[in-house]
C-alpha cells in the first residue's frame, strides 16, 4: 500500500513540474543541497587532473609550451588587425548613427554536471542568478556557439546545446550571407539546415555563424561547417548536414555572452544624443569653409552682364558692323590702369557672341 501511494504521489509531482511552475522555487532550493554533491562527485576527476598534471614528463611540457609560444605570436598578430578592423568597425557604426555594440562582456563559467537522459543535450554551469546569468543568455566556447540558458537557480544554471532536438538557431553563410535556421537532430556532432532551397548557393566547408536575426544570440559567432548538401530533383529543399564548431562533448570552460539589454527605443534615445553631441563638436569648424562661396558667385554674375549689351547691337546692324564695335569697346578699358585685368576677358566673351549675328542672316533668309 505504502509503495502504491508513493508511486501515485511521484506521479504527481512529474505532472505537476512538467505542466505548471509551482515547483520552481522548490527546485532552486533543493539546487543549493545538490551543488555539494555535484562538487563531490566532481572530486575525483579534479584529482586525477592534478596527479597527471604534476607527473607530466619534461619534455612534453617543453613541447606544449613552444607551440603554445608559437600560437599565441600568430594570434598577436592577428588581434593587431582585429583591433585595427574593431575601431574601423566603430568609426563606421558612428558614421551609420547605429550603438549596437562591438564587443560583448563575456564571463567564465565551468561545466559541472550532464543530464544524464539521453535524448535531451543540457548541461550545469557554476554560474547562477546571483551571478548576474538571464534566462536565454548565449554561451560558447573557445571554438564557437554551444547554447543558451534554459533554467535559473541561485548559483547554477541550466544551459540548452545546440543539438538538442528541441532547439533552432537563426544562422548565415559566412560567405555570401545566405539565411537558414539550424536545428538540432539529437546528435551531438550534427546539425541540420531546414527548407534551404535545392538552388541555394550553399557548398561543403561553408561557415555558418549567427545571424543576430532572433535577438537571442549576438551576430558573427561560429556554430557550424557545412559537411554535406545533397540535391535531389524531386525535392523543392536540398537536405544541408552541418557539424558545430563548438567541442560541445569536450570543452569545460565556457564563456557567457552578456548583450545590449537596452530596448529599441533606449538604443534610440542614446544614439541620438551621441549624434547631437558630435553634431556639437563638429558643426563650429564646417561654417567658416561655406562662407567664401557665395563671395565668389556675385563676381561670376557680373562677368555676362558686359557682353548683354553687343548682344543688343546685333538686331540693328549687319553682322559685319559688331565686329567693327567691338575694338573700339576694348579702347575704354585701356584708359584705366587699374582695370586692364578685367577687359581681357571681355574679347573671349565677345567671340561666342559673334556667331548668334550670323544666324541672323540665315533666319531672314528663311522669313523671305
Amino acid at each position: 500500500m505504502r509503495l502504491l501511494v508513493l508511486v501515485v504521489l511521484s506521479v504527481a509531482l512529474m505532472v505537476v513540474d512538467a505542466r505548471f511552475t509551482l515547483l520552481k522555487p522548490v527546485r532552486s532550493q533543493m539546487s543549493l543541497v545538490l551543488m555539494q554533491s555535484y562538487w563531490i562527485t566532481d572530486l575525483p576527476q579534479r584529482l586525477w587532473q592534478g596527479v597527471a598534471s604534476q607527473f607530466g614528463s619534461r619534455t612534453e611540457l617543453v613541447a606544449e609550451n613552444e607551440k603554445l609560444k608559437t600560437e599565441n605570436l600568430l594570434l598577436q598578430g592577428r588581434m593587431q588587425k582585429l583591433a585595427a578592423l574593431t575601431e574601423q568597425n566603430v568609426r563606421l557604426r558612428e558614421l551609420l548613427n547605429s550603438s549596437a555594440l562591438v564587443n560583448e562582456k563575456v564571463e567564465v563559467a565551468e561545466l559541472i554536471g550532464m543530464d544524464p537522459n539521453p535524448f535531451t543535450h543540457r548541461i550545469i554551469i557554476n554560474k547562477g542568478e546571483r551571478d548576474g546569468v538571464v534566462l536565454g543568455q548565449p554561451v560558447l566556447d573557445a571554438r564557437g556557439l554551444m547554447g543558451q540558458v534554459v533554467e535559473l537557480m541561485p548559483y547554477t544554471s541550466r544551459v540548452l546545446l545546440l543539438t538538442d532536438t528541441t532547439h533552432s538557431i537563426p544562422v548565415q553563410v559566412n560567405r555570401n550571407g545566405l539565411r537558414a535556421i539550424a536545428s538540432g537532430t539529437g546528435n551531438p556532432e550534427r546539425l541540420e539546415l531546414r527548407h534551404v532551397a535545392d538552388t541555394a548557393d550553399i557548398k561543403e566547408g561553408d561557415l555558418l555563424v549567427s545571424s543576430g536575426l532572433g535577438q537571442r544570440f549576438p551576430a558573427g559567432y561560429p556554430v557550424a561547417t557545412v559537411k554535406e548538401v545533397i540535391h535531389d530533383s524531386g525535392q523543392p529543399f536540398a537536405i544541408v548536414r552541418a557539424v558545430p564548431t563548438a567541442a560541445l562533448n569536450r570543452s569545460r570552460y565556457l564563456l557567457l555572452v552578456f548583450s545590449d539589454t537596452r530596448t529599441p527605443e533606449e538604443r534610440a534615445n542614446d544614439a541620438a544624443q551621441a549624434q547631437e553631441s558630435l553634431d556639437a563638436q563638429g558643426g563650429g569648424p564646417m561654417m567658416p569653409a561655406t562662407v567664401p562661396k557665395p563671395a565668389i558667385v556675385p563676381a561670376a554674375i557680373a562677368a555676362p552682364a558686359a557682353p548683354a549689351v553687343p548682344a543688343s547691337t546685333p538686331a540693328a546692324a549687319t553682322p559685319a558692323k559688331p565686329t567693327a564695335t567691338h575694338p573700339a569697346a576694348a579702347k575704354p578699358p585701356a584708359s584705366a590702369p587699374a582695370a586692364a585685368k578685367p577687359p581681357a576677358a571681355q574679347p573671349a566673351a565677345v567671340k561666342p557672341a559673334a556667331k548668334p549675328p550670323v544666324s541672323a542672316p540665315a533666319n531672314t533668309g528663311g522669313r523671305e
